[in-house]
């Protein structure tokens, strides 16, 4: 475990919003096209970071993630051109963690050495699931045996990498899920993320839902998916650090852990939101998703953001709570205390942090908050009362 009082450090997340296809559970920002320009998008993206580095001059940069999208569909000579440029416009962690996500079909895996020499040193795949039925219904384009080949390309090539599941699939139950973890174990080195199916408005699996069409296990049984997840992984040595990130001590996702440390990240590409503390003030970020009104936008503007809007002392609180609840390391007081000026018992409803604490839902000590296990599977009915 990371100590509480960690630097969440500085990030830069780049998105690139292009897809093969579009999976009918997805309700990221990513978009079918038949054709991109790659020089004329490395220029964009180059062009918006440029933006980003003057506000930010100096501060150490600790990660890049390239998100998608499929990043994977760079020009790997599109990565090396926005990690080159962030080390010439920031000074960089001697440690800096670089990541790229990946799907696993054999044309991408197959740009795995182009991305290394590029200067990724962390890839994470898209797996989602170990079977050829659940990949088709989860409407992956590539098959188990193509999984399992690119996650041991993955791991002779890059020093550190993970691969994500998606459980809580129709029919799925605890014992089928024990089963594909343990294989899932097979392979996994230092990390993997275990994310519940959740149905979001505007996706292909939302209107089969609602009509029930498309049924998704219920309460009780998701709660013993969860479980079984913690049980499974965190006997094999791989606990969970955050409440969808198992990993081995040191292992952990860095960019990831300035999230939800509520560190600051420049993001960069369409739909890309940031973090940013400037002159004391708190700053979010966003970019205009469209694709091509971003590029379009960066080419006249030198950025595609919408005007940075202030996060306030409370909107802050609120924010770190959030985020730094999902990790079992829990909130330092302190920074909470730098980061809103107020104590966490003049920030909480009156009353809730001892309920929660007495119904097993919160730790409280002197230097931290955190979430028990039992708290970060209720989450959101934790903040609710903690907050209300």
């Amino acid at each position: 475990m990371l100590p509480v009082d960690h630097d969440p450090g500085f990030g830069i997340y780049v998105h690139w919003p292009f897809c093969k296809a579009k999976c009918p559970y997805c309700d990221f920002n990513s978009h079918v096209r038949d054709r991109i320009d790659q020089e004329r998008w490395r220029a964009g993206l180059l062009r918006e970071l440029d933006h980003y580095a003057d506000a930010t001059a100096g501060r150490t940069v600790t990660s890049i993630f390239f998100g998608g999208g499929t990043p994977s569909l760079m020009e790997p000579a599109t990565v090396a051109a926005l990690v080159d440029r962030v080390a010439a416009r920031w000074p960089v962690a001697d440690r800096l963690e670089v990541t790229l996500e990946a799907n696993p079909t054999s044309v991408e895996a197959g740009r795995f050495r182009g991305f290394r020499e590029a200067g990724v040193n962390r890839v994470s795949l898209g797996i989602q699931a170990l079977d050829d039925a659940s990949l088709r219904f989860l409407g992956r384009q590539h098959s188990a045996a193509e999984a399992l080949e690119a996650i041991g390309l993955a791991r002779s090539i890059f020093d550190r990498f993970s691969f994500d599941l998606i459980y809580a699939r129709p029919g799925q139950t605890v014992p089928d899920w024990e089963r594909e973890l343990r294989r899932a174990l097979d392979f996994a080195v230092g990390h993997l993320s275990v994310y519940q199916l959740t149905i979001e408005e505007g996706t292909a699996f939302f209107p089969l839902h609602a009509r029930g069409a498309l049924v998704l296990p219920d309460e009780e049984t998701a709660g013993d998916l969860y479980e079984a997840t913690q049980a499974v992984l965190d006997a094999a040595g791989l606990p969970a650090y955050e409440i969808s990130n198992h990993a081995r001590p040191g292992e952990e996702s860095r960019h990831n852990l300035t999230y939800w440390r509520y560190g600051d990240y420049v993001g960069v590409g369409p739909g890309a939101h940031g973090r940013l503390t400037l002159d004391g003030t708190k700053l979010a970020t966003r970019a205009h998703r469209a694709p091509e009104i971003w590029l379009e936008r960066v080419e006249r503007d030198g950025h595609g953001a919408h005007a940075p809007e202030t996060v306030g002392l409370e909107e802050r609180a609120s924010e770190m709570l959030m985020m730094g609840l999902r990790l079992a390391e829990g909130v330092p007081l302190a920074r909470l205390r730098a980061e809103t000026g107020r104590d966490l018992h003049d920030l909480a409803a009156p009353g809730a942090l001892e309920r929660l604490a007495a119904g097993g839902f919160i730790e409280v000590t002197a230097e931290r908050l955190r979430a028990t296990e039992a708290g970060r599977q209720r989450l959101n009915a934790v903040l609710a009362a903690l907050l209300a």
